[in-house]
């Protein structure tokens, strides 16, 4: 971090944070944690004031929070860190892996420093295509359904569902990018931080590191050896540090334009299942549309169960039910419009 004052700033409203969350945390191994990643924090913005000074700058003088980290703070002693995580991580408040489900193993040997982990991206991708899928089957469903009950020609059902096809694809995709690619600048922010601070003052991050890992349930003087070993090794400790303190994962950071392709190809996917027999110019498409719509929404229904645990019949039909409540719905509504319109 080039600016001194900048970095000291950051420390500083970090160690006023961790006071916060400490308090949320009394009683409990983590506030003990939290109290000594404030005292780390207030060492290391003393760093930053000695370099003020070495520049001949005047001293920051008595750190007053900013009105969003008041806010955030405010939210945190309602919510609770563990609600505020991705928050106070985006802050550049570490431990925050500490109150997350799939958080990172602490390393027991050295080759287990930097392991990959693949399960969690991956079943969160396919837990948003399903989910994809979904949206698109049930909006166009509706759509069309609402189309046929007002009376309307084929080829008009045929150019309306293929337009809300694509506005709804795009508007997904489109959606999706933005999301993905603030997420991903915010994380490399974070990561390229906590690079800078590596670079600044090692031994000061590995004690941060060996306090996460004693809270974790390591001996202090285990987590210290591990914590040490790293720091030996740069690019470890800096995947170390951005797993375990900002709770990343570096190697997953996630592709605004692969979010972007599958959230328009699942959103895709499921609109055209309603749409096919009208595009095959059947004689029954109405009929066609709604089979082929009630066989995939008990297959999305199905496939849902994956994540939930229920059974997948019992899901299944779920699905097809609510989905049948949204297209009985959009039908009548189209007969009436198309009755009063008439």
């Amino acid at each position: 971090m080039s600016d001194p004052y900048a970095a000291w700033t950051e420390e500083k409203r970090s160690a006023w944070l961790y006071r916060i969350i400490a308090a949320c945390e009394r009683g409990t191994p983590r506030e003990t944690l939290f109290v000594e990643l404030a005292r780390a924090a207030d060492e290391q913005a003393g760093i930053w004031e000695n370099a003020l000074a070495g520049q001949g700058k005047a001293p920051p003088g008595r750190f007053r929070p900013d009105l969003r980290t008041r806010f955030v703070a405010r939210l945190v002693r309602s919510l609770g860190p563990r609600a505020m995580r991705d928050v106070l991580a985006a802050m550049k408040v570490r431990g925050m892996a500490l109150y997350s489900g799939n958080a990172h193993p602490t390393p027991t040997r050295r080759e287990d420093i930097g392991k990959r982990h693949r399960s969690g991206a991956a079943g969160n991708a396919l837990r948003a295509g399903v989910f994809g899928v979904n949206d698109g089957l049930v909006s166009n469903a509706a759509l069309i359904f609402g189309l046929a009950g007002a009376g309307q020609a084929p080829a008009t059902i045929v150019l309306t569902g293929v337009a809300g096809l694509l506005a709804g694809a795009f508007s997904m995709a489109a959606g999706e990018y933005v999301s993905m690619r603030t997420q991903r600048e915010m994380f490399e922010y974070q990561i390229g931080l906590e690079r800078d601070e590596l670079e600044q003052y090692p031994r000061e991050e590995a004690a941060e590191l060996a306090l996460i890992y004693a809270a974790k349930g390591l001996s202090q003087n285990d987590a210290q050896q591990i914590a040490d070993r790293l720091i030996e090794d740069p690019e470890r400790a800096l995947d170390a540090l951005t797993r375990e303190e900002l709770g990343l994962n570096p190697e997953e950071l996630g592709s605004p334009w692969v979010a972007a392709t599958s959230s328009f190809t699942a959103f895709a996917c499921g609109a055209m299942v309603p749409l096919m027999p009208y595009l095959s110019g059947s004689g029954h498409a109405l009929q066609g549309a709604i089979g082929l719509t009630a066989l995939g929404l008990f297959g999305v229904g199905a496939a849902m169960s994956l994540f939930t645990g229920r059974r997948a019949i019992r899901s299944g039909l779920r699905m097809l039910g609510i989905g049948a409540l949204a297209g009985i719905a959009t039908w009548l509504i189209g007969a009436w419009l198309g009755v009063s319109m008439s």
